[in-house]
């Protein structure tokens, strides 16, 4: 099994319980040789597999989550109730929990999805990035564990002034993401690629700590293998408060993910 595989897979303790075991390989030292906090998209992963494993379909189509709590690496469960069992669609509560509180609740609807399909519509793609080697890996030259260690990202130059102190003055963020152990995209990949890039704020100048409150996505269609390209933006950040719209496109084309979440600014403005 890869670290990702591994790192999110969930085993059946009877009565719609799964056992988990969260990995730091997919979390960030809050400072140095502090607590590692996990990747919201990384819990959501581990939480829709159980989803998944709790339904007649095969695929997480839409997921609708509310952050409670920080995730850390270790034991925890994930808890699934039926809501409802339909013929296209059914929709469960999960939670995820870790030493009896929960860290994430979420309304998951399953479907099962043909990979053959393609869209009736589609609109225009947003404006073309450069290719990922032409993105340099910013900051993974000193990445040796956690999520940059795992975690592939390219992003755009174009979008990352905001280290230098010359953000874009828009909330926005761009990035190439594929998983470093090989895991090619699937449902649960994408629930990662969906939470990480850098928060779009960033951008607005307010760079620092972002914590997601509630996130919504749809799984639009399954990936291609390959590269995941990730585009961010944001319309309003008012009274400590933000919003982000991301989209994932795969290798071939195809817009595969949407999302959109609520998330707290950073305090200070830079």
């Amino acid at each position: 099994m890869t670290i990702f595989s591994e790192g999110t897979a969930v085993s059946p303790l009877g009565e719609g319980r799964y056992r988990a075991r969260l990995t730091e390989a997919f979390g960030f030292e809050t400072k140095p040789g502090g607590p590692v906090v996990l990747n919201g998209g990384y819990l959501m992963a581990v939480l829709m597999r159980a989803a998944v494993a709790e339904s007649a379909h095969a695929h997480p189509i839409s997921t609708a989550v509310s952050f409670l709590r920080p995730g850390l690496p270790g034991p925890a469960e994930v808890v699934v109730e039926s809501r409802k069992e339909g013929r296209t669609a059914s929709m469960a509560r999960a939670s995820l929990m870790q030493n009896g509180e929960a860290l994430l609740d979420a309304l998951v609807t399953t479907g099962t999805l043909d990979p053959d399909a393609k869209p009736a519509y589609l609109g225009e793609p947003p404006a073309p990035m450069p290719a990922p080697e032409d993105c340099p890996p910013r900051g993974r030259e000193r990445a040796k564990k956690g999520f940059p260690a795992h975690v592939d990202m390219r992003f755009d130059p174009a979008a990352m002034g905001w280290l230098d102190g010359s953000p874009t003055g828009r909330p926005e963020m761009r990035a190439h993401v594929r998983l470093e152990d090989g895991d090619e995209p699937d449902p649960y990949v994408l629930a990662l690629a969906i939470d990480a890039l850098i928060p779009v704020v960033a951008n607005a100048g307010f760079p620092g700590w972002s914590p997601t409150v509630e996130l919504t996505w749809h799984l639009r269609a399954l990936p291609a293998p390959g590269w995941l390209t990730v585009h961010g933006t944001g319309r309003m950040v008012s009274e400590g408060w933000c919003d982000e719209d991301v989209e994932v496109w795969d290798a071939a084309g195809n817009l595969v993910a949407q999302s959109r979440q609520l998330a707290r600014a950073a305090r200070t403005r830079g």
